[in-house]
């Protein structure tokens, strides 16, 4: 049988085959290496299982509107009595007086009796949306001018407002609510709460768990000694024996690297997605819609553990104490990462990596959710409130996930957002690439 003409391409293949399957023979018989992946499956792991129990736990209930009580001891709860017309305060008026007496009804009926209505077509100017499902803004005592507090000529509606307000942070969009009173004032706290945790959940251990926490720990742990062990123990002479450039085994080392931590990745962003599937809130078995959020969340951690990758593993070749080069830069993107929550715009963000492999996630989540802006402004009202601190009188979960989801930056479509920031990053890898190419041909093999 004939052979095949050696070609440059032929041998290219050969020698990153050998140096890619020598890196994954090493990383296999480490017991460091099952070590890092042990800890991060852990932690991981637990986050999950404390995810699960709160799915699990019942949200209280809240009468935020206070029609189930019965201020006056007469039997009726108060919005049986404003329905009807008596006097809630007065315990000689109330329904059991008419002829026929009309019976009680259980006060677990005025609670949570008044959910949202806001049906958006579009996220420009005022809106006019809200139902006054309970009647009690819509009662026939009340006065025009008491039906419509918010002034807008419409009577017993919510008037969502989208303003447009710039800032040295960029340009962002403000949602303002002004409600009649009486007007989606009662919402079930326990279906908000359940969907809001859940959506934060997806995007706290996305960003933190695994875009920060695997992005950076991995590499950290697994990159910065890819080359500089083989420099200190010799064993990189028999690699440089052969014609190789240092350029190649720097990126062939990287390679095998990447082949232990991507599969890795992929299987707990897998993980992720079933538990938080199956344990999500919502009425079909599955949640198939943020699937995904979570495939953005694992090529966001791939890109990221390929960038450190080849930045740790750059700073191993400077010096042999690399992981103490390492921690600094991890602890600014640890900053950077916490500054992209609450300020995506922000110029400092170009400059980091984390900011751009967030903003992907970023971009997902606008695209799977387009209307998580709004959800998020229905829990910072509450059903009457003004959202004005963390906890004040928004509904639970809306804190956490006004504070985990972002616009992404530079004003640009999630798509389009999606595409530069891959090319970013698939660019600083290049760099960082060609400074370890660099800093590796200047060192001498011990």
């Amino acid at each position: 049988m004939a052979t095949k003409p050696d070609s440059i391409y032929r041998s290219l293949d050969r020698k990153a085959a050998a140096i890619v399957e020598f890196t994954l023979r090493q990383y296999r018989t480490k017991k460091s290496t099952w070590v890092v992946l042990g800890v991060g499956f852990t932690a991981l792991s637990l986050i999950f299982m404390i995810y699960i129990d709160v799915m699990s736990s019942e949200f209280e209930s809240i009468d935020n509107d206070g029609d189930s009580y019965d201020y006056d001891n007469d039997g009726y709860p108060t919005g049986q009595e404003v329905k009807l017309g008596t006097d809630p305060f007065n315990f000689e008026s109330h329904p059991g007086l008419f002829d026929p007496p009309i019976e009680p009804e259980p006060a677990s009926m005025y609670i949570n009796e008044d959910g949202f209505d806001w049906d958006i077509t579009t996220k420009i100017g005022d809106q006019s949306v809200g139902y006054d499902d309970d009647g009690d803004c819509l009662n026939v005592n009340r006065t025009d001018s008491q039906k419509d507090t918010n002034g807008n000529g419409i009577p017993c509606d919510i008037v969502v407002s989208f303003i447009s307000t710039q800032s040295q942070l960029g340009d962002r969009i403000v949602i303002d609510v002004d409600a009649d009173n009486g007007v989606d004032e009662d919402p079930d706290e326990d279906a908000y709460s359940r969907e809001a945790i859940h959506l934060a959940f997806i995007l706290s251990i996305g960003k933190l768990g695994f875009v920060l926490l695997l992005g950076i720990f991995l590499p950290l742990f697994l990159a910065t000694g890819l080359v500089r062990d083989e420099m200190t123990s010799g064993t990189m002479h028999f690699m440089l024996a052969k014609p190789i450039a240092r350029s190649e085994i720097f990126l062939y080392r990287v390679i095998g690297y990447l082949g232990i931590v991507w599969p890795y990745v992929i299987l707990l962003g897998i993980l992720g997605g079933l538990v938080s599937g199956f344990v999500g809130s919502g009425d079909s078995f599955f949640r198939f819609a943020d699937l995904g959020v979570w495939l953005a969340i694992v090529f966001a951690t791939m890109m990221a553990t390929l960038v450190y990758g080849m930045l740790f593993n750059a700073l191993g070749v400077l010096w042999k104490y690399g992981i103490i080069l390492a921690i600094p830069f991890a602890a600014w993107e640890l900053g950077m990462a916490l500054l992209s929550m609450g300020a995506p715009d922000s110029t400092l963000l170009r400059f980091s990596i984390i900011g751009w492999a967030l903003m992907i996630v970023d971009a997902a989540a606008m695209m799977v959710w387009p209307n998580l802006d709004m959800f998020i402004a229905m829990g910072d009202w509450g059903g009457g409130g003004d959202g004005g601190t963390i906890f004040g009188s928004s509904l639970q979960g809306s804190a956490p996930l006004n504070f985990f989801s972002s616009k992404p930056g530079l004003g640009l479509s999630p798509f389009v957002a999606t595409i530069i920031s891959t090319l970013v990053l698939l660019l600083q890898a290049a760099v960082f690439w060609f400074l370890g190419s660099v800093l590796f041909k200047g060192k001498e093999i011990q």
